[in-house]
């Protein structure tokens, strides 16, 4: 395990992730400019593909973490029974849900009842699906779109801590992505419910969706349900449903029998928003 790992038991999770909000929307100009600067070189961002390519018309630095890409520069898997990759970033696992059990890393596993909240309901149609989980690096693009139409039914704020999602931290973190705070996001579908969770990490800002804005920060003490059942969100495939302020990871959940993943797929697989995830089997 590092230092930073290790170090991050013990690190006052909320304050940081409150500071790097400061930080992410300052308007002073050095400060947002210094962010920007340092993360495009850093990291290597192509800024080729976003709507805006210029640096400096960002007004924070959040406004550039969250780019919108010109036209086409990400478009869907032609073939209409192709669930798509919902984001940019790397496989962090994908495979089957056995019995309820979904593998975070080597020894390391969580089940899909604690990732979404503790609802044994909920999580029971997924119990022997197949689950994908992205993580999207600091480069990467920031908005997560839908792998297929779907109808929202609910959301689940699931409060909790904020360790690092990095590849290390996933390793030796155990049941990290069933401990961090996340947003739980139910649709409806064609083939019966899929599940889209959004994973908040340390640094991590917060986490926008197209229908309420921001739903973290406002860091909970207690899961919080939104019924919106009989509201009509209803995404296309393909279409945003929401964005991180920072980089983190979104967990795909289908039930069994409804799709197969694409080949190829694995762990530390490099991924496109759009690309194929898995391929309806009716």
């Amino acid at each position: 395990m590092s230092l930073v790992t290790t170090l991050t038991y013990a690190l006052p999770h909320r304050a940081l992730s409150s500071i790097a909000r400061s930080l992410a929307y300052s308007s002073n100009p050095r400060v947002k400019q210094w962010l920007i600067d340092t993360v495009t070189r850093k990291f290597g961002v192509n800024l080729g593909e976003a709507a805006e390519p210029d640096p400096q018309a960002y007004p924070t630095f959040n406004a550039f973490f969250t780019r919108a890409l010109k036209p086409g520069a990400r478009v869907p898997e032609a073939d209409p029974r192709t669930l798509l990759m919902p984001a940019d970033g790397r496989i962090s696992q994908c495979g089957p849900i056995r019995a309820g059990e979904i593998f975070q890393a080597k020894g390391q596993s969580f089940t899909a009842t604690e990732l979404l909240g503790g609802d044994e309901a909920a999580a029971a149609p997924f119990r022997d699906g197949v689950f994908a989980t992205v993580y999207l690096s600091p480069k990467d693009y920031h908005r997560v779109h839908m792998p297929w139409a779907g109808t929202l039914r609910e959301t689940v704020h699931v409060p909790g801590r904020l360790f690092s999602v990095g590849p290390d931290a996933v390793r030796n973190v155990p049941r990290l992505f069933a401990r961090n705070e996340r947003l739980v996001c139910h649709f409806d579908t064609d083939f019966g419910p899929m599940a889209m969770v959004m994973v908040g990490a340390l640094l991590v800002s917060g986490v926008e969706t197209v229908w309420s804005g921001v739903e973290i920060p406002r860091y909970g003490d207690r899961v919080q349900h939104k019924d919106y059942r009989g509201k009509g969100i209803a995404l296309e495939r393909f279409a945003e449903m929401a964005r991180f302020n920072y980089g983190s990871t979104v967990i795909v959940l289908l039930p069994p029998g409804v799709a197969n993943l694409a080949d190829g797929l694995g762990a530390e697989t490099a991924v496109r928003l759009g690309e194929a995830l898995a391929r309806r089997n009716d």
